[in-house]
Parts: structure tokens; sequence; C-alpha cells
């Protein structure tokens, strides 16, 4: 698995960020760690824009943010322009946000699923690449409005 993943987390998914974190490195992927560094409570807001922002400018780089339920990152992460943030707990979603919606960010809850679940979502989610034809045209219509209507 060669993809570099940009990798944050609030206090709450500290835990599973480190985890995950490791199980990248050791699958031979190019990790970014866009913090939180310690389990200290924290906004999610800084660590969801720089995964974002980091992702969006278009180096192929993917994220992977997690907070107690996955929800709080992925408003977060959808502020910014270019970010297709999903919040994930299941495999079937993973595969399918990322085939038809070319979800380039994957949200998941600490207090929602367990390591080793996240883990194999993140692996089910990084080995799937977008389709074309009908998903390609999803996502040119979310490049235009995202030209008209975001900063």
């Amino acid at each position: 698995m060669k993809k570099t993943i940009v990798i944050g987390a609030d206090h709450a998914g500290y835990p599973m960020k480190q985890f995950l974190l490791q199980q990248l490195t050791e699958a031979g992927c190019s990790v970014e760690d866009a913090g939180t560094y310690d389990e200290a409570s924290c906004n999610t807001q800084p660590y969801a824009q720089k995964v974002a922002e980091e992702v969006a400018k278009g180096e192929g780089k993917l994220g992977i943010l997690v907070c107690g339920t996955g929800a709080a990152m992925c408003i977060m992460a959808n502020k910014v322009k270019g970010a297709r943030a999903v919040v994930v707990h299941d495999l079937f979603t993973a595969r399918m946000t990322r085939t038809h919606n070319d979800a380039n960010i994957l949200c998941m809850g600490q207090r929602v699923i367990a390591n080793c679940m996240a883990w194999e979502i993140a692996k089910t989610w990084l080995s799937y690449e977008p389709l074309g034809g009908k998903y390609a045209e999803r996502r040119e219509t979310i490049a235009r409005y995202e030209e008209e209507h975001m900063k």
C-alpha cells in the first residue's frame, strides 16, 4: 500500500489515531501526523482544517480524521474547498465512498468502533479508486458547485 496519508485527531480520537498511524506505517504508507499529540482536551477544528487543507492541495494525498464519532471532524473538514470527507463505520460504506464519491478524507469514531475495525475500514477505503462514468460526472458536479459557492 503505497499511499500518502495525512492523519489527525482530537483528544477523543487520539488513541485510535496512534494505532492507525502505526498500522499505516507498517503497511508501507507515508504518513504525516497533523496532531493532536496527546489526550488533553482540544477542539477538532485545527486538526480537521490542517488535514483537509493538505488533502485539498491536490497532490494525491488522502486524509484520515478521528474524533469521538467522526461527525465533528467530518463537518469541519468539509468546510475546506476540495475536501470530500465522509464518516465511515463499516466496510461497505468504505468501498462505496471511495468508488462512487471519490471521498478523499475518511472520518471515524473512537467511541463507535474498535481499533481493529477502524484498521479494516481504512485498508478497504485505501484499496479502492474512484470509478468513472456517472460517478465521474457526479464528482464534476460537486467541483462545479464548489467553484460557484465556496471560497
